[in-house]
Protein backbone atom coordinates (compact mmCIF):
# COMPACT_ATOMS: atom_id res chain seq x y z
CA UNK A 1 0.00 0.00 0.00
CA UNK A 2 2.77 2.34 0.51
CA UNK A 3 4.26 1.60 -2.79
CA UNK A 4 0.65 2.52 -4.41
CA UNK A 5 0.17 5.65 -2.06
CA UNK A 6 3.88 6.55 -3.49
CA UNK A 7 3.85 6.34 -6.89
CA UNK A 8 0.21 6.08 -8.34
CA UNK A 9 -0.90 8.67 -6.48
CA UNK A 10 1.98 10.89 -6.32
CA UNK A 11 1.03 13.67 -8.25
CA UNK A 12 -1.32 14.65 -5.07
CA UNK A 13 0.46 17.35 -3.02
CA UNK A 14 0.96 16.42 0.43
CA UNK A 15 3.58 17.34 3.06
CA UNK A 16 5.40 14.68 4.16
CA UNK A 17 6.79 13.67 7.23
CA UNK A 18 10.18 15.72 8.10
CA UNK A 19 12.77 14.49 10.69
CA UNK A 20 15.89 16.35 11.06
CA UNK A 21 18.04 13.81 12.49
CA UNK A 22 21.06 16.63 13.05
CA UNK A 23 18.52 18.12 16.13
CA UNK A 24 17.88 15.33 17.50
CA UNK A 25 19.48 14.31 21.02
CA UNK A 26 18.90 11.97 23.52
CA UNK A 27 19.05 13.38 26.83
CA UNK A 28 16.63 14.35 30.08
CA UNK A 29 14.61 17.07 29.37
CA UNK A 30 16.67 20.27 31.09
CA UNK A 31 13.24 21.07 33.74
CA UNK A 32 14.83 23.99 35.13
CA UNK A 33 14.15 25.99 32.24
CA UNK A 34 10.60 26.11 33.27
CA UNK A 35 9.10 28.73 35.14
CA UNK A 36 5.91 28.04 37.20
CA UNK A 37 3.49 29.42 34.84
CA UNK A 38 4.81 26.85 32.41
CA UNK A 39 4.31 24.14 35.61
CA UNK A 40 1.26 25.11 35.88
CA UNK A 41 0.10 25.13 32.30
CA UNK A 42 1.06 21.40 32.39
CA UNK A 43 -0.73 20.44 35.46
CA UNK A 44 -3.74 21.76 34.13
CA UNK A 45 -3.11 19.71 30.74
CA UNK A 46 -2.09 16.69 32.18
CA UNK A 47 -5.41 15.92 34.02
CA UNK A 48 -7.22 15.37 31.16
CA UNK A 49 -4.50 13.44 29.59
CA UNK A 50 -4.36 11.36 32.37
CA UNK A 51 -7.78 10.80 32.70
CA UNK A 52 -8.42 9.57 29.00
CA UNK A 53 -5.11 7.37 29.75
CA UNK A 54 -7.11 5.87 32.49
CA UNK A 55 -10.55 5.60 30.62
CA UNK A 56 -9.04 3.92 27.67
CA UNK A 57 -6.51 1.70 29.38
CA UNK A 58 -9.23 0.59 31.45
CA UNK A 59 -11.69 0.19 28.74
CA UNK A 60 -9.02 -2.27 26.75
CA UNK A 61 -8.50 -4.22 29.68
CA UNK A 62 -11.74 -4.92 30.77
CA UNK A 63 -12.73 -5.77 27.09
CA UNK A 64 -9.61 -8.00 26.52
CA UNK A 65 -10.17 -9.71 29.88
CA UNK A 66 -14.05 -10.66 28.75
CA UNK A 67 -15.84 -14.03 30.35
CA UNK A 68 -16.27 -14.02 26.01
CA UNK A 69 -12.30 -14.34 25.80
CA UNK A 70 -11.89 -17.56 28.06
CA UNK A 71 -8.27 -16.27 29.27
CA UNK A 72 -6.83 -18.60 31.81
CA UNK A 73 -4.43 -15.74 33.78
CA UNK A 74 -6.35 -13.45 36.40
CA UNK A 75 -6.80 -10.02 35.51
CA UNK A 76 -4.47 -7.30 37.40
CA UNK A 77 -6.22 -3.73 36.27
CA UNK A 78 -4.28 -1.54 39.12
CA UNK A 79 -0.72 -3.34 38.28
CA UNK A 80 -1.49 -2.68 34.85
CA UNK A 81 -2.20 0.82 35.30
CA UNK A 82 0.87 1.59 37.53
CA UNK A 83 3.07 -0.25 35.46
CA UNK A 84 1.62 2.37 32.47
CA UNK A 85 1.99 5.27 34.70
CA UNK A 86 6.06 4.48 35.57
CA UNK A 87 6.54 3.97 32.02
CA UNK A 88 4.64 7.04 30.84
CA UNK A 89 6.91 8.93 33.57
CA UNK A 90 10.39 7.56 32.27
CA UNK A 91 9.21 8.31 28.74
CA UNK A 92 8.27 11.96 29.49
CA UNK A 93 11.75 12.69 31.21
CA UNK A 94 13.21 12.16 27.36
CA UNK A 95 10.33 13.87 25.57
CA UNK A 96 9.42 10.47 23.86
CA UNK A 97 5.40 8.95 22.96
CA UNK A 98 3.11 7.80 25.72
CA UNK A 99 2.00 4.14 25.43
CA UNK A 100 -1.23 2.58 27.27
CA UNK A 101 -3.45 -0.05 26.11
CA UNK A 102 -5.63 0.89 23.23
CA UNK A 103 -8.47 0.27 21.21
CA UNK A 104 -9.05 -1.40 18.90
CA UNK A 105 -5.57 -3.25 18.94
CA UNK A 106 -5.65 -4.53 22.49
CA UNK A 107 -8.32 -6.69 21.95
CA UNK A 108 -7.39 -7.90 18.00
CA UNK A 109 -4.17 -8.55 19.92
CA UNK A 110 -5.74 -11.46 21.77
CA UNK A 111 -8.08 -12.59 18.31
CA UNK A 112 -4.77 -12.75 16.83
CA UNK A 113 -3.59 -15.78 19.01
CA UNK A 114 -7.07 -17.32 19.55
CA UNK A 115 -8.56 -20.29 17.65
CA UNK A 116 -12.08 -19.54 16.68
CA UNK A 117 -15.16 -22.09 16.49
CA UNK A 118 -17.98 -21.22 14.51
CA UNK A 119 -21.75 -22.35 16.27
CA UNK A 120 -24.81 -22.33 14.88
CA UNK A 121 -27.49 -19.99 17.34
CA UNK A 122 -31.26 -20.43 18.09
CA UNK A 123 -31.58 -18.16 15.50
CA UNK A 124 -29.59 -20.58 12.64
CA UNK A 125 -26.89 -18.15 12.68
CA UNK A 126 -23.77 -19.00 12.43
CA UNK A 127 -21.43 -17.49 15.71
CA UNK A 128 -17.73 -17.62 16.10
CA UNK A 129 -16.55 -17.67 19.20
CA UNK A 130 -13.02 -18.45 20.90
CA UNK A 131 -12.41 -21.56 22.00
CA UNK A 132 -8.91 -21.04 23.25
CA UNK A 133 -6.41 -18.46 23.73
CA UNK A 134 -2.28 -18.70 23.50
CA UNK A 135 -1.52 -16.41 26.39
CA UNK A 136 2.07 -15.17 25.99
CA UNK A 137 4.23 -12.52 26.21
CA UNK A 138 6.35 -13.12 23.47
CA UNK A 139 4.34 -11.21 20.94
CA UNK A 140 3.62 -7.76 22.56
CA UNK A 141 7.75 -8.16 23.41
CA UNK A 142 8.51 -8.16 19.35
CA UNK A 143 5.78 -6.36 18.75
CA UNK A 144 7.35 -3.36 20.68
CA UNK A 145 11.08 -4.14 19.97
CA UNK A 146 9.93 -3.57 16.15
CA UNK A 147 7.78 -0.45 17.23
CA UNK A 148 11.57 0.57 19.32
CA UNK A 149 13.86 -0.45 16.01
CA UNK A 150 11.64 1.72 13.40
CA UNK A 151 13.53 4.29 14.60
CA UNK A 152 16.27 3.22 12.54
CA UNK A 153 14.74 3.58 9.61
CA UNK A 154 14.29 7.28 10.62
CA UNK A 155 14.44 9.27 8.03
CA UNK A 156 14.38 6.71 5.60
CA UNK A 157 12.13 5.00 4.32
CA UNK A 158 9.54 6.18 6.94
CA UNK A 159 9.39 9.71 5.38
CA UNK A 160 8.50 8.20 2.44
CA UNK A 161 5.13 6.62 3.63
CA UNK A 162 2.43 8.77 2.74
CA UNK A 163 0.32 10.10 5.89
CA UNK A 164 -3.46 8.63 3.97
CA UNK A 165 -1.64 5.09 4.30
CA UNK A 166 -1.48 5.22 8.46
CA UNK A 167 -5.00 6.63 8.33
CA UNK A 168 -6.22 3.68 6.37
CA UNK A 169 -4.26 1.33 8.53
CA UNK A 170 -6.47 2.49 11.61
CA UNK A 171 -9.81 2.60 9.19
CA UNK A 172 -8.95 -1.35 8.50
CA UNK A 173 -8.27 -1.73 12.30
CA UNK A 174 -11.45 -0.28 13.23
CA UNK A 175 -13.46 -1.43 10.54
CA UNK A 176 -12.34 -5.48 11.42
CA UNK A 177 -13.45 -5.19 14.85
CA UNK A 178 -16.85 -3.21 14.49
CA UNK A 179 -18.40 -6.54 13.73
CA UNK A 180 -18.11 -7.36 17.44
CA UNK A 181 -19.90 -4.09 18.63
CA UNK A 182 -23.28 -3.97 20.04
CA UNK A 183 -23.99 -0.49 19.10
CA UNK A 184 -23.22 -1.70 15.73
CA UNK A 185 -25.47 -4.45 16.07
CA UNK A 186 -28.81 -2.81 17.59
CA UNK A 187 -27.89 -0.34 14.53
CA UNK A 188 -28.74 -3.25 11.97
CA UNK A 189 -31.78 -4.16 13.92
CA UNK A 190 -32.75 -0.91 13.08
CA UNK A 191 -33.58 -2.20 9.45
CA UNK A 192 -34.27 -5.42 10.43
CA UNK A 193 -37.98 -6.98 10.98
CA UNK A 194 -38.62 -7.60 14.53
CA UNK A 195 -40.08 -11.42 13.69
CA UNK A 196 -36.17 -11.58 12.35
CA UNK A 197 -34.26 -10.90 15.36
CA UNK A 198 -32.20 -13.82 16.86
CA UNK A 199 -34.92 -15.49 19.70
CA UNK A 200 -31.94 -16.05 21.92
CA UNK A 201 -30.61 -12.61 21.72
CA UNK A 202 -31.16 -9.98 24.86
CA UNK A 203 -33.37 -7.79 22.49
CA UNK A 204 -35.97 -10.30 23.49
CA UNK A 205 -36.58 -8.72 26.92
CA UNK A 206 -36.55 -5.23 25.72
CA UNK A 207 -38.77 -3.30 24.10
CA UNK A 208 -38.21 -2.28 20.49
CA UNK A 209 -38.53 1.20 20.93
CA UNK A 210 -36.75 1.61 23.67
CA UNK A 211 -33.81 -0.37 22.39
CA UNK A 212 -33.85 1.96 18.93
CA UNK A 213 -34.06 5.65 21.45
CA UNK A 214 -31.08 3.66 23.31
CA UNK A 215 -28.79 3.26 19.81
CA UNK A 216 -30.43 7.10 18.69
CA UNK A 217 -29.09 8.76 22.13
CA UNK A 218 -25.60 6.11 21.73
CA UNK A 219 -25.42 8.23 18.09
CA UNK A 220 -25.92 11.27 19.47
CA UNK A 221 -22.89 10.95 21.84
CA UNK A 222 -20.89 9.57 19.88
CA UNK A 223 -21.51 12.61 17.25
CA UNK A 224 -20.08 14.82 20.40
CA UNK A 225 -17.14 13.10 20.48
CA UNK A 226 -16.38 12.86 16.53
CA UNK A 227 -17.32 16.11 16.30
CA UNK A 228 -14.66 16.69 19.42
CA UNK A 229 -11.75 14.03 18.45
CA UNK A 230 -12.48 15.94 14.61
CA UNK A 231 -12.05 19.76 15.45
CA UNK A 232 -9.29 21.46 14.25
CA UNK A 233 -8.57 23.60 16.80
CA UNK A 234 -5.83 22.06 19.31
CA UNK A 235 -7.13 22.89 22.45
CA UNK A 236 -11.03 21.47 21.79
CA UNK A 237 -9.39 18.37 21.52
CA UNK A 238 -7.72 18.55 25.20
CA UNK A 239 -11.40 18.90 26.30
CA UNK A 240 -12.05 14.87 24.72
CA UNK A 241 -10.79 13.20 27.57
CA UNK A 242 -13.32 15.18 29.76
CA UNK A 243 -16.68 14.47 27.25
CA UNK A 244 -15.09 10.92 27.34
CA UNK A 245 -15.94 10.67 31.64
CA UNK A 246 -19.26 13.29 31.17
CA UNK A 247 -20.94 10.29 28.77
CA UNK A 248 -20.44 7.78 32.07
CA UNK A 249 -22.42 10.63 34.15
CA UNK A 250 -24.79 10.71 31.16
CA UNK A 251 -25.32 6.99 30.84
CA UNK A 252 -25.50 6.64 34.61
CA UNK A 253 -27.63 9.22 36.06
CA UNK A 254 -29.68 11.33 33.21
CA UNK A 255 -30.43 7.85 30.39
CA UNK A 256 -32.06 5.87 32.99
CA UNK A 257 -34.86 8.77 33.47
CA UNK A 258 -35.73 7.85 29.27
CA UNK A 259 -34.73 4.33 29.38
CA UNK A 260 -35.87 1.87 32.51
CA UNK A 261 -33.04 0.30 34.33
CA UNK A 262 -34.02 -3.02 33.86
CA UNK A 263 -33.95 -2.39 30.01
CA UNK A 264 -30.31 -0.91 30.36
CA UNK A 265 -29.37 -4.10 32.35
CA UNK A 266 -30.32 -6.45 29.98
CA UNK A 267 -28.53 -4.15 26.47
CA UNK A 268 -25.54 -3.88 29.09
CA UNK A 269 -24.95 -7.69 29.81
CA UNK A 270 -26.45 -9.41 27.15
CA UNK A 271 -27.46 -13.46 27.18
Amino acid sequence: MSFVGSYLFRKVELKPYSVDMDTFEWKVIDFRTLNWLNILGAMGLSFPLSLLFFMEQNIASVIVNSPSNKLKKGTSYHWDLFVVGVINTLLSLFGLPWVHGALPQSPMHVRSLADMEERITVGNSVQQIVARVRETRITSILAHIGIGLSILMLPIPLTYIPRPVLAGLFVYMAVTSVSDNQLWERIQLVFIEQSAYPPSHYIRRVPQRRMHLFTGLQLLQLAVLCGCGFAEVPFIKMVFPILLFLQILVRQRLIPYVIDRKYLEAMDRPM
